[in-house]
């Protein structure tokens, strides 16, 4: 599952150039690493106060990804500080005045994060998603890990025992469930209805959190049985007609094939991302289509050897990304474009992020970066 081939013809300055705007040039900071050290993100539109816990999740995942194929140690450095900045913003009241509740100095993640939306309340308001913490949470871990510092999979587990009392009531009993949305101060859920993937998310990436933590760290066993037992409960009814929910359910599940549930959770996806493009949902004209959600399941697909081995695949992701490539959407973009008129200006960051991911999904998949660290 590792993937080790390289980027094939102009994916690497793609991502570069897409990565570039949306967090800023790089210019003087690739020079030195002092000079790194003091490079900023640039906000982003779509987030209060600059910053959008699940973009910027796909931003830390994608330096990692460059620091691993061009070995530049900036690039790492550019992970560390996005995670700060995060951390710094998302990890605080919305006013920035103080922690969110439960956190401090010693503890900064014991709140939890906020989801960065730009409205405090309403229906699209502030609060925090369980599928953006734990994308957090899988980005700590890799970074943990491509910097060899387990400090950043502690913060992840720390986090990770924050949010889960939050997000899951009947916690210790046969049917925990899940809400999808919980309060700011983590005091109430928003959206007591269970999301698709959750459950999934947290049985994987609590167990990776738990598996990288260090010698006498507290575990994060009862709370992986929690989500266990959900999965187990789910998993033969799991159906979704959206890509990007198609595409990260294929990236959940090839973290643990070696399980039933994520054996079939592939074959599902497959099956439902096939009767999609045979359908002709992605023949659409792209101002009725949104470019990220398709983005997420080119990512999923491409975190499978065998399936980018198949000419089906191969050719459908060919298509999907030159179509979006002549319409002017990415990998930035182009003014004028007839499909960037259709894309709210909150969505360009998000579209760019997971372009990238898109053409090389790098960090996201199981083994990669362990083995570039190898090389």
């Amino acid at each position: 599952m590792s993937g080790l081939a390289a980027p094939q013809g102009n994916e690497l300055a793609e991502f570069q150039e897409a990565l570039q705007h949306v967090y800023g040039p790089f210019g003087e900071a690739v020079a030195s690493e002092d000079a790194a050290q003091k490079w900023t993100p640039a906000p982003l539109e779509e987030g209060h106060r600059g910053r959008y816990l699940w973009t910027d999740a796909f931003g830390v995942l994608n330096f990692l990804t460059l620091h691993m194929l061009t070995s530049e140690p900036h690039y790492l450095t550019f992970a560390h500080r996005l995670i700060e900045t995060v951390h710094s913003v998302l990890g605080r009241t919305r006013d920035g005045t103080s922690f969110l509740p439960g956190a401090s100095e010693s503890a900064p993640l014991s709140g939890g994060l906020r989801i960065g939306k730009r409205e405090e309340h309403g229906p699209d308001g502030d609060g925090q998603y369980h599928h953006y913490l734990t994308l957090w949470m899988f980005a700590l871990n890799r970074y943990s890990v491509a910097a060899a510092d387990p400090h950043y999979n502690s913060l992840g587990i720390q986090l990770a025992r924050a949010i889960h009392p939050a997000f899951v009531t009947g916690r210790g009993t046969d049917r925990p469930r899940i809400y999808w949305k919980v309060s700011m101060d983590l005091s109430r859920p928003l959206v007591p209805s269970q999301g698709n993937l959750d459950p999934f998310d947290g049985y994987v990436i609590f167990k990776l959190l738990d598996e990288h933590k260090m010698s006498g760290e507290e575990g994060l066993e009862k709370e992986i049985e929690d989500y266990r037992k959900i999965v187990q409960e789910n998993w033969r009814r799991y159906h979704s007609e959206d890509p990007l929910d198609l595409g990260m359910s294929l990236w959940t599940a090839h973290w643990r094939l070696e399980e039933e549930w994520a054996r079939h959770m592939k074959e599902a996806a497959v099956d439902s991302l096939r009767q999609l493009e045979q359908n002709g949902e992605f023949d659409v004209d792209p101002g009725h289509r949104i470019a990220f959600r398709e983005f997420g399941s080119v990512m999923g697909i491409k975190c499978y050897d065998d399936l980018i081995a198949q000419d089906y695949w191969h050719y459908w992701i060919a298509k999907l990304l030159a179509g979006w490539r002549k319409v002017g959407l990415v990998p930035t973009p182009k003014r004028g474009s007839a499909a960037l008129r259709s894309v709210n200006v909150q969505l360009k960051a998000i579209t760019e992020v997971m372009f990238c991911a898109a053409l090389i999904p790098g960090a996201f998949r199981k083994g990669w970066v362990e083995a570039h660290m190898k090389r």
